[in-house]
């Protein structure tokens, strides 16, 4: 069987042969061909099994040129590679995770200020205090309270993305956005500026679920890894703009503007919103098919969309039969009482969001100018000369974690996430060790180094790797449950870490990442011995790989074999 190629040199043909081994080929879609346009006429798609070998043979090593205005026929979309208009649609979605950022990074330069007034007496000027002094205790509530709104973003977040979409809820959620940074950034006691920080939380949790689903349903197989790091970039990015503007914005009362300028971002982002298509897979899902086809042909200028569109239409074809059917619980799902046994999957994806807010990142994160200031000894002379040297060396702990991001994006689709999870959690353990040795014995230098190289080797890699995973590994019937668990749990370990951060530092001195040793070494034995790889791989591959209860699955001493594929994605039968 032979498929014909129309490029401007005429007609070419090539011969159909074989897919690639252990690629899955799409099922035959019920519904009529999909139609596509050719150098500007509507030609009838090529039929589905006459074209799906010799597109699975030739898009696999094909490189798509960008450059070309004409459009290149024939070009299977769902192997294209990043093209200019996704990126800006994915940036724009992450702005939330930029404000998510933003919210988390602004309280970290100015909150000796804010705390301790350390820029001199408590002072009321037009209303508003100069400061509003609070314990280390409550302070380190005030700062936890964000990721327990989070938490409860999160929990919401799935259904309503569900139910309004992934761009509406963005849209939505900025509301949160703007009423949280009105009230801290008016706060004249420690409860408004508490609530203020729960309410901007909510938003976080929405933005950290919504974001990253968005970027992998409108992303191909080819740039999944590439726009799978772009929540924990954004997120680095806007903790890192937020510190350098706190170095200018942390006196009495220029902080009260650092905080407001979430507002202004959610506001401006909400804007650009309107520009930005659904995404197709949401779509899709509701049977609203020729915006499917077109939100698809904006998403892949030039290339042919009908293979993608055919796996999209086919998928909600499952999707109807699946609700039609009894749907599976999330308790079903957790214990494997579904047709396919997801549980080792589940806790791969529920571990790795666990994982990353227990490595400790995030303390250096919000603590890094105190525990430097601590480190260098720094007298409340010094502390009130901003910018401090504990000051600047945290901007350089925030840079260098959104470059680190881009390096891990650049390299997880050719060395894979295994093993780019094994280097970041190894590598990190090394660094938590080299602190608590240079806070032993005082030497500031050694300490803000491995700080800084803490930051570079987890954002590498264990930092936004668990953002992807969910999308990559998990059908669709069972995502929006599990990713909504997921990040609930990794914004309530943030919670929890952010609290007791400042105990430990208060209670252990120098050896306050002596726990965080513990934990990030045990994340390197998860990734040496559990985690999935899904480097090139469908999620149905994925899926029939490593479907069945919790085991080791990667090492040494395993064995590997290929089970038969599961019928599981069609409807998902509930087990008795």
């Amino acid at each position: 069987m032979a498929a014909t190629d129309t490029f401007d040199n005429g007609p070419q043909t090539v011969e159909a042969s074989s897919p690639p081994q252990g690629s899955v080929m799409p099922v035959q879609p019920t519904r009529p061909a999909s139609i596509y346009q050719v150098h500007g006429a509507i030609e009838s798609t090529p039929s589905f099994t006459s074209t799906t070998s010799a597109n699975e043979a030739k898009t696999r090593d094909f490189d798509i040129a960008e450059g070309d205005e004409r459009g290149i026929s024939h070009t299977d979309s769902r192997y294209s590679r990043m093209n200019r208009w996704l990126f800006l649609f994915a940036v724009t979605a992450a702005i939330s995770s930029f404000n998510y950022g933003w919210v988390i990074g602004s309280v970290n330069v100015p909150a000796l200020v804010i705390e301790e007034c350390a820029d001199g007496p408590e002072t009321w000027t037009n209303g508003f205090p100069s400061c509003i002094p609070m314990s280390n205790t409550m302070w380190g509530l005030v700062v936890a309270l964000t990721p327990l709104g989070a938490w409860a973003g999160s929990l919401l977040s799935g259904q309503a993305a569900d139910r309004f979409g992934r761009k509406r809820t963005l849209m939505y959620n900025n509301v949160f956005f703007v009423a949280g940074a009105l009230l801290v950034c008016t706060a004249t006691s420690i409860a408004q500026m508490s609530i203020g920080r729960f309410v901007a939380g909510i938003g976080c949790g929405f933005a950290a679920n919504v974001v990253s689903t968005y970027c992998s349903e409108t992303s191909t197989v080819r740039s999944r890894g590439f726009l799978g790091g772009f929540q924990q970039l954004m997120i680095l990015t806007g903790v890192f703009l937020s510190q350098v503007v706190s170095i200018g914005l942390s006196k009495s009362p220029l902080w009260r503007i650092l905080f407001s300028i979430s507002a202004a971002i959610a506001i401006g982002q909400t804007l650009l919103l309107c520009f930005i298509p659904e995404s197709p897979k949401f779509l899709a899902s509701v049977d609203r098919l020729d915006e499917v086809r077109s939100v698809l042909q904006r998403l892949r200028k030039g290339l042919d969309i009908s293979l993608e569109f055919d796996d999209l239409v086919t998928a909600a074809d499952a999707n109807t039969k699946a609700t039609e059917a009894p749907h599976p619980t999330m308790w079903q799902v957790l214990s494997g009482k579904t047709e396919v046994d997801l549980r080792h999957l589940v806790f791969c994806a529920l571990f790795l969001m666990l994982a990353q807010q227990w490595s400790g990142a995030k303390g250096v994160m919000f603590y890094s100018t105190e525990v430097l200031s601590d480190t260098f000894h720094l007298s409340e002379d010094e502390i009130k000369n901003i910018p401090t040297i504990a000051q600047l060396l945290t901007l350089g702990i925030g840079g260098i974690g959104a470059v680190a991001v881009i390096i891990g994006m650049n390299i997880l689709d050719k060395v894979g996430r295994r093993s780019v999870l094994l280097a970041s959690s190894l590598a990190t353990t090394i660094c938590a060790v080299i602190i608590v040795i240079g806070s032993v014995f005082e030497i500031g230098v050694l300490v803000a180094t491995a700080m800084y190289l803490f930051n570079l080797v987890f954002q590498a890699g264990a930092g936004f790797i668990p953002y992807l995973c969910a999308s990559e590994m998990l059908p669709y019937y069972a995502l929006g449950s599990i990713s909504g668990l997921a990040t609930s749990i990794n914004c309530l370990t943030l919670f929890i870490v952010s609290f007791i951060f400042p105990i430990l530092d208060k209670a252990l001195k120098g050896y306050l990442f002596v726990p965080f040793i513990v934990t990030n070494f045990i994340t390197f034995l998860f990734g040496l011995f559990l985690m999935p790889e899904a480097k090139g791989k469908s999620v149905m591959e994925v899926v029939q790989e490593y479907q069945g209860p919790v085991r080791i699955v990667a090492g040494p001493f395993v064995k590997r074999k290929d089970p038969e594929m599961p019928p599981a994605f069609s409807a998902p039968k509930v087990g008795e």
